[in-house]
């Protein structure tokens, strides 16, 4: 997608960071009001709690004073207690001290004009000799007070001292510690916002400004794409663990489960497509053959900010377009086959009116009929024994091609095919007896001769036949041998004796076919060396095709060389 793509969608609502950036605002601001609040209650609690205690204590020092209880025995008690009350008061920092008769009338007040008049509150707990606490609205206002009980030296009740500081006292020191509270929760606001915006930041440059709705959408649409294209696509990251796979990938490789977070090496995958897979350069269109597939390969490494981030890999299957190649080869061999008849036909033919003209007409017949005996009891033969039409064309063209290359293609006696009809497919039996031929013919050719005499002719064997329920190709040659230890590679993409490159593209690829093929049918291959290379086709008739499902996977284990 486009970055004018991505504008276009992401104007359609508030992008995801711009959501998050919100949703984190909101967070944080009732996260620190509820802080602030909690903070400002604890404040207040502790604020009264530490009003309690200091009345408490106070009223309890002055129950316990000596002198308060010299003066109360004096006839005028608030002439000795107002001004000590009220010294105690201002040093104290409380609202008020009254000390009073057990009667409730003031010996002492902040204001003078109470004393004498009765006290406004509850005193039966202390008149019961019990200090108890209390928030009572009295003459000052509502206030946090306690009330304890003056005794004298025979433990009775003489008096009662009650001392207070009122809620607007408290109230004001809540407030001056109020202004540093809310300093504090608006940084702590302030940090939250902040961290939100990067954060919010951040994530608008990982996902472009989208929004969350065509996030999901473009998501939901991309995992669609991967689950129904039919070329493979596996990514890989930095270790070459599989990041993904889709299903195609999945199917193409005969993996029968996810292998996400699993390393590419132990997945089971032979070792040149794995070395493919992890490549640190990009592959370009390479051919791998597998047990039953021919696939397609290219590796892209991926790149970020000059940092390696793993392989983009991406598998198609080739193995019918492989086959139809095939298939064209061997037409195409077909073909130029029949040009060269036709040439040899041209020469034949002028030769045969050149006899004639120069008056020897019975040595032209001799010489036309003894090239249509040749050619003839080679098709008869050919097609008498092999019922299969495919595979005497193929044996007709094949030799027609030797035979114009200097090789000898011989057909042996012993060849009977009655039909692979329903069991074995006819592009199959041009892949494997068409390449085992070429090779052969390659080998004869190109080769030293091993023990040849010189006198000898290069020379290709073929036979066929049926034996019980089993379809036996053998290819035999007189070329240079095969060594017994490249058996096992022979049959693996990429084996060949050859150059490397060819007219027609990278070598290797025939004799992997052959075993592709002999793989899926449950067949085997055996290779032997007698005076050249002899190698041998077993087929069951009566095998089922696999078609790269679980029978394609156990007719490849069942499938090997000797």
């Amino acid at each position: 997608m486009s970055s004018a793509e991505v504008g276009e969608v992401s104007g359609r609502g508030w992008s995801l960071a711009r959501q998050l950036l919100a949703l984190q605002a909101v967070i944080v601001g009732l996260l620190v009001v509820a802080g602030a609040v909690l903070a400002y209650l604890d404040s207040e609690r502790a604020a009264v709690d530490r009003a309690r205690q200091t009345v408490t204590v106070v009223a309890l020092t002055l129950a316990d004073a000596p002198s308060v209880r010299s003066a109360l025995a004096r006839p005028d008690p608030s002439r000795a207690l107002q001004p000590y009350a009220e010294r105690v008061r201002r040093d104290t920092r409380v609202d008020f001290i009254t000390i009073m008769s057990t009667s409730g009338v003031r010996y002492t007040h902040p204001t003078p004009d109470k004393i004498g008049k009765t006290f406004v509150g509850n005193t039966a707990p202390a008149l019961a000799g019990r200090t108890f606490s209390e928030t009572y609205t009295g003459t000052l206002g509502p206030s946090v007070r306690t009330v304890t009980p003056v005794f004298d030296d025979a433990h009775r009740v003489v008096a009662l001292v009650a001392v207070g500081i009122t809620i607007r006292a408290i109230s004001a020191e809540l407030q001056d510690r109020a202004l540093p509270l809310a300093a504090v929760a608006a940084g702590v606001l302030a940090a939250g916002i902040a961290g939100s915006w990067l954060v919010s930041a951040r994530l608008r440059r990982q996902t472009r400004g989208v929004a969350p709705a065509v996030l999901r959408g473009m998501f939901d649409y991309y995992e669609a794409i991967l689950h129904a294209v039919r070329e493979g696509l596996v990514l890989l990251d930095r270790d070459g663990r599989v990041v993904l796979c889709n299903d195609a990938a999945r199917d193409l490789l005969d993996l029968e489960r996810d292998p996400t977070g699993e390393p590419a090496d132990g997945l089971g995958l032979p070792a040149e497509l794995v070395g493919a897979m992890n490549s640190a350069e990009p592959r370009s269109d390479e051919i791998h053959v597998g047990d039953t597939r021919v696939l397609v390969v290219n590796t892209a490494p991926v790149r970020s900010r000059d940092r390696a981030m793993g392989n983009v890999v991406t598998l198609r299957d080739h193995t019918e377009l492989q086959a139809l190649m095939g298939e064209l080869d061997t037409v195409r061999g077909f073909a130029e086959s029949l040009r060269s008849q036709a040439h040899e036909a041209a020469n034949r033919l002028h030769t045969v009116v050149s006899l004639v003209e120069i008056g020897r007409p019975a040595q032209a017949v001799e010489f036309a009929t003894a090239e249509l005996r040749t050619a003839q009891r080679l098709t008869d033969r050919v097609v008498g024994a092999v019922r299969e039409p495919v595979l005497a064309a193929l044996l007709l063209g094949k030799s027609t091609e030797a035979a114009e290359r200097g090789v000898e293609l011989e057909v042996a006696e012993d060849t009977t095919i009655e039909t692979t009809e329903g069991a074995i497919e006819p592009r199959d039996l041009v892949t494997i007896l068409g390449n085992l031929i070429d090779n052969a013919v390659d080998a004869v050719i190109e080769g030293p001769p091993d023990g040849r005499a010189a006198d000898v002719p290069p020379r290709v064997r073929v036979s066929a036949r049926t034996e019980e329920d089993d379809l036996v190709m053998e290819v035999r040659d007189n070329g240079p041998g095969m060594d017994q230890e490249a058996a096992e590679e022979m049959f693996r993409r990429g084996w060949t004796t050859k150059a490397p490159e060819g007219p027609a593209g990278p070598r290797g690829l025939g004799l992997a076919l052959v075993g592709q093929a002999v793989r899926r049918y449950g067949g085997r291959i055996e290779v032997e060396r007698a005076a050249g290379a002899v190698v041998r086709v077993r087929l069951p008739m009566r095998h089922p095709v696999a078609a790269g499902g679980d029978a394609g996977a156990g007719a490849a284990r069942e499938a090997g060389t000797s």
